[in-house]
């Protein structure tokens, strides 16, 4: 299987959307920004045994949450829950990045977690 196969294989698993959906608003300026994407971090990353995805999203909603770009992090927010995480163990990440990235980081993050959890209908997090 090839980069691009293999990352958009990947991809697919874990946003539970196909890859033209996903980047549909990069494919009439930045086309091969998406193919990048898919073959280096979801081919050359995500793909590696060693953590699982589990594991990997937790990791990705805190980066997210702390360099604060809202929209990649409700991605992988969604994506966090479609491999086995649980609405109180986002938060609680994205809770932990206030000691880290600063209190209004982590706050934008949780209004970013309840905007992707109500769309769920996992509200209240209990």
């Amino acid at each position: 299987m090839d980069r691009y196969e293999k990352g958009k294989e990947c991809l697919e698993n874990i946003q539970k959307s196909s890859v033209e959906e996903i980047f549909k608003d990069l494919e009439d300026i930045a086309p091969d920004l998406s193919r990048f994407v898919v073959e280096f971090p979801y081919s050359e990353i995500y793909t590696r045994e060693e953590v699982d995805l589990k594991t990997r999203e937790l990791c990705t909603v805190a980066a997210l949450t702390a360099i604060g770009t809202i929209p990649q992090l409700k991605d992988h927010i969604n994506a966090a829950l479609n491999v086995g995480n649980t609405p109180v163990e986002i938060v609680e990440i994205i809770m932990q990045m206030s000691a880290y990235a600063g209190f209004p980081k982590s706050i934008n993050g949780i209004i970013a977690a309840k905007e992707v959890f109500y769309k769920k209908d996992l509200l209240p997090v209990k």
